[in-house]
């Protein structure tokens, strides 16, 4: 038995490399991150085993790959690449990695929501421009965020902003209970939130869930943020609530294309700041996301 990581960055590739260890099964490192999907096939030969990082698999083409039985899929967003049904029918699993980057998600969300409240970007794009478009901040300390979805990361943000003196709501799909979180309904949860944090999985049932329904139940002026999944909102409704100011700022680490195209609309909202897909991006996030697709690996081998 034998894995492939298809997509490594040089980052990754060198973590791959140092927490593999002699007494577990090959795993050879694509050092190309650029692969396509449809040089799958002749990469993977008669791999049981694929480690993806971005690389789209539809099933057509895993159905090529002769010896393909486990997808390990670098985070839980497995389905903005493949359809893991689809997969599960042809006799492939696809197995996710939840926790590894937690802190570093929620770091980032808490991060956007200080450079929207005090215009960070703004400032700093006229700046570079020869220009001094100083605004005016919000304080944060003593207004209510409120959480949609509360799992790990969530869990985090709760912290965060819990530390910095502000009061926490949250809204998740299953009944949950954490100290110093206050449970609501999502429409109280939108209606009284000054920031409100996105934190649930993209699936079939919470794809186009932040709808522009939802979005204009917001607080007028709220700063909304998403680092989940950029499917799980609707875009142009968010652009159009920023720009007509019924939300004050939008800071956003997700896209539902991504790179994010040139000229996309997002590009053009002022009040918006904009992250590559980077919030788990940190070194002690890596160690844990590859020694969790290894600890896969060791399980599948060891079946």
């Amino acid at each position: 038995m034998r894995a492939i990581f298809v997509d490594a960055n040089p980052t990754l590739a060198e973590v791959a490399e140092r927490l593999h260890q002699a007494t577990d099964i090959p795993v050879q490192v694509n050092r190309n991150p650029d692969v396509k999907s449809a040089e799958l096939p002749a990469l993977l030969g008669d791999a049981e085993i694929v480690i993806i990082d971005h690389t789209h698999l539809p099933t057509d083409i895993a159905k090529q790959c002769k010896g393909l039985k486990h997808v390990v899929f670098l985070g839980t967003g497995a389905r903005s690449y493949m359809n893991p049904d689809e997969l599960a029918a042809a006799g492939i699993e696809v197995h996710i990695i939840k926790g590894y980057g937690d802190t570093a998600v929620a770091e980032m969300a808490f991060a956007l929501m200080w450079a929207s409240a005090k215009g960070l970007a703004f400032m700093d794009r006229g700046i570079r421009a020869g220009q001094w478009n100083r605004t005016d901040g919000v304080e944060l300390t003593g207004k209510t965020v409120g959480l949609i979805g509360f799992g790990g990361i969530g869990a985090e943000m709760a912290r965060l902003c819990a530390g910095a003196g502000m009061k926490v709501l949250a809204w998740n799909r299953t009944k949950r209970e954490a100290a110093g979180v206050t449970f609501v309904d999502l429409d109280t949860l939108l209606a009284e939130s000054h920031v409100i944090s996105l934190h649930m999985l993209l699936s079939d049932e919470t794809r186009g869930f932040i709808s522009a329904e939802k979005i204009g139940k917001m607080r007028k002026g709220a700063i909304f943020l998403n680092t989940a999944r950029g499917a799980i909102t609707d875009e142009a409704a968010l652009a159009k609530a920023a720009e007509s100011g019924a939300l004050r700022h939008i800071g956003l680490d997700v896209y539902a294309e991504e790179p994010l195209p040139a000229g996309h609309f997002f590009a053009k909202v002022e009040n918006a700041t904009l992250a590559a897909h980077s919030a788990f991006r940190t070194p002690e996030a890596s160690d844990n996301l590859i020694e969790a697709a290894l600890n896969h690996c060791r399980r599948i081998a060891a079946a």
